[in-house]
């Protein structure tokens, strides 16, 4: 292990086909503004929309709603974040989804109390807050990004054509708690099953094919690299396959909460163009991953 470094990730997580029953955990933790936020509608066919809304009517909590939130999200779209949250006078931010979703939950939550411009702030100089941040929670839908245990969102500028991600430094911006169901991921369909796949396996090559050091990080990436391998050939095979599918959910989460980096210089340029070629496409992140590699 070269170099000197430190890893600290707050994240609490709850794993399993019951994890949702540990939100009745996790909601006494804050006050009573809650803010869910969601994509395009799925979650109200496949039922997680009602369960989780039982849950915040149960724990007696005041929700506004921010629907719709695109794969991609754009600035306008968290610039209408910004203001319900605001409205709302949130104490929690509540993403039920997948990455894109916690990707825009956290920059709402790094937004919502920053007079400046979130833009020009976080994704054109790269600052880190300078005001108070907002708790985040996420009940994640789709394997692959790693946000639920990150600190990284990415947002794009539709008319500046920039697709740009910050990982803030500050572990406030981690989700302060993550709820996985391997089954909720099974209502995919298939393409963004793949897509999520080969975003899992794209975050551990970043990170491992860098630098001539030969360290305990790398055999955690290739141990990570063989799950997805094994995992999503099941997958592909029988997309019902609970346990194919729960090991692609936790390799995802292992694969970019940054614990893989350690003592490496990593690369992310395959990141860096894929993103570029999303903010002109609208294209799927994984995708545009797999085009580029």
């Amino acid at each position: 292990m070269l170099g000197n470094f430190s890893y600290c990730n707050p994240a609490k997580l709850y794993f399993g086909d019951q994890s949702l029953d540990y939100l009745n955990t996790e909601l006494p933790k804050y006050g009573k503004n809650v803010v869910l936020i969601y994509g395009g509608g799925s979650i109200k066919k496949n039922g997680i929309y009602d369960d989780v809304i039982k849950i915040l009517e149960a724990q007696g909590k005041n929700v506004a709603e921010i629907a719709g939130v695109m794969p991609n999200p754009t600035l306008a779209k968290l610039y209408e974040g910004i203001e319900i949250a605001r409205k709302h006078q949130a104490d929690l931010i509540l993403a039920v989804g997948g990455g894109s979703v916690c990707d825009y939950a956290k920059a709402v939550s790094v937004s919502v109390n920053c007079e400046e411009d979130p833009w020009e702030k976080y994704f054109v100089r790269f600052e880190e807050p300078s005001c108070e941040t907002l708790p985040v929670g996420c009940v994640l839908t789709m394997a692959g990004t790693g946000s639920e245990m990150n600190a990284g969102c990415v947002i794009t500028n539709q008319e500046t054509k920039q697709k740009i991600g910050h990982v803030f430094a500050d572990e406030k911006i981690i989700p302060r708690f993550a709820i996985l169901n391997p089954r909720y991921t099974m209502t995919l369909p298939h393409r963004q099953m793949v897509a999520g796949i080969y975003d899992i396996f794209n975050h551990i090559c970043e990170q491992y094919f860098s630098g001539e050091d030969d360290n305990t990080s790398d055999y955690i990436s290739e141990g990570l690299m063989r799950s997805v391998l094994h995992a999503s050939r099941i997958a592909n095979k029988n997309p019902q396959d609970y346990e194919a599918r729960s090991n692609l959910m936790w390799t995802a989460t292992w694969a970019l909460n940054t614990l893989i980096a350690k003592g490496k210089s990593t690369d992310w340029m395959v990141h860096m163009l894929g993103q570029a070629v999303g903010a002109y496409t609208n294209a799927t992140h994984g995708m545009t991953l797999a085009a580029v590699s």
